[in-house]
């Protein structure tokens, strides 16, 4: 979950529009923007803008972020997908070359080896599990003792000096496989003393002004770099929808592939009649005959079975064409991970986070003859939410046509 203080500045300026709030927001996070940005561009007149157009995203999308994500975690991220975007072409050359130029650094960290470390830090860090990634940036990007680090991650202090340890010697080993091998305690030390960089003085003021104005008075660069960043976004949302659907319609952030394998179609089960409580372990393929087994259709395929005939037979026409555009975005789109790997990790992530999960339909409305809303409740294992889904008839069959609305409701603690 979120530091305290920036869970409350966030709700400040979505409720009310706060300035105060958002610039509180924008001082406290600006030199980690700005340093992942730098480290990453090389360049401190680019860092300054991809600086802006992440804090002008922030205003636009503030009323969308996850409560129990640390903001910090989200920064970073999105930082990472402009600056990436931003300099593509020559990140993976220069990578390359420093990659190389790495193969003959001693086995001790040396002072002058972080030049050739700092580039390849935040991929690093961007490779991690979010768990891993928020202790990391908490740690080193913004200097949280373990005591916060364990608020924030709503655990145990010890449990965070645990998950600081670890997600290090992941680190430690992710610059090994590139010839920079070093003691954890030494790699530690030099994180802490040079991940994060002070902004030019007056940056944060310049950011809160365009942000505020949600890039009203940006110059053409900027609004350049947060409309690409936004496309982005978006194809990031439909990836995640592919692997996991129910999770995207329930406000999950993970990222998942949309290369999935061909399965066949299985006999479908019938629904029992009357029932509106549908716990995971019930969600079933159930066909296509009537509304509700449509839903249970596509969320059992997206979250259950990750099977990919199933989930695209589920879909209209409309809500097919936006999946396969985004489809064919893919190849702009940097990939970390094989297809295969992302695939796994993805659905282990939405098998844990649906864990003794379940939906319920709260209303049913017709709003045509071909078309149904649903108003769902669902609890998965740490939230609950309120979603809107439209499912609408063609020929025989019904099919997923969208979300019209959704919102986090209640946060409930872990089971």
């Amino acid at each position: 979950m979120q530091p305290a203080d920036d869970h409350v500045c966030l709700r400040k300026y979505v409720e009310s529009q706060s300035d105060e709030a958002f610039a509180a927001l924008v001082t406290r996070h600006v030199n980690l923007v700005y340093s992942v940005a730098r480290r990453q561009t090389g360049n401190p007149h680019d860092a300054e803008e991809i600086t802006q157009a992440v804090f002008i995203i922030l205003a636009r999308k503030a009323g969308q972020l996850r409560q129990e994500r640390a903001l910090s975690s989200w920064l970073f991220q999105t930082t990472r997908l402009i600056t990436t975007n931003f300099v593509r072409g020559n990140v993976r050359r220069r990578h390359r070359e420093e990659e190389a130029s790495m193969q003959s650094v001693s086995d001790e960290l040396k002072s002058d080896a972080w030049p050739k470390v700092a580039p390849l830090l935040d991929t690093a860090v961007a490779g991690l599990r979010e768990k891993d990634r928020q202790a990391i940036i908490l740690r080193y990007y913004e200097g949280r003792n373990l005591r916060e680090i364990g608020v924030a991650l709503g655990a145990s202090e010890d449990a965070a000096e645990k998950r600081v340890s670890r997600a290090l010697d992941k680190l430690r080993k992710f610059f090994a496989r590139r010839g920079v091998t070093s003691p954890a305690v030494v790699l530690s030390a030099a994180m802490a003393a040079n991940s994060v960089h002070a902004a030019p003085a007056g940056l944060a003021n310049t950011v809160t002004a365009l942000a505020l104005a949600k890039g009203a008075t940006a110059g053409v660069s900027t609004l350049t770099l947060i409309k690409g960043a936004l496309k982005l976004m978006a194809w990031t949302k439909v990836k995640t929808a592919v692997a996991m659907g129910a999770a995207v319609i329930l406000a999950a952030g993970t990222t998942a592939t949309l290369v999935l394998p061909h399965q066949h179609q299985p006999k479908p089960q019938p629904m029992p009649a009357g029932l509106t409580d549908y716990p995971r372990d019930s969600w079933v393929f159930a066909g296509y005959a009537d509304p509700q087994s449509a839903l249970m259709s596509y969320l059992w395929a997206s979250v259950c079975q990750s099977n990919r005939q199933v989930f695209e037979r589920s879909l209209t026409p409309a809500e097919d064409r936006l999946y396969r555009q985004k489809i064919g975005m893919n190849r702009q789109v940097p990939q970390l991970h094989s297809a295969a790997a992302t695939v796994a990790e993805t659905f282990q992530r939405a098998n844990e986070e649906w864990q003794n999960g379940s939906y319920r339909i709260l209303d049913q409305q017709t709003v045509a003859a071909d078309q149904v809303v649903f108003h769902l409740e669902a609890q998965r294992a740490r939230e609950k939410m309120e979603v809107y889904i439209s499912t609408r008839k063609l020929g025989t069959e019904w099919k997923y046509d969208g979300i019209q609305r959704r919102k986090i409701f209640a946060a409930t603690a872990p089971p």
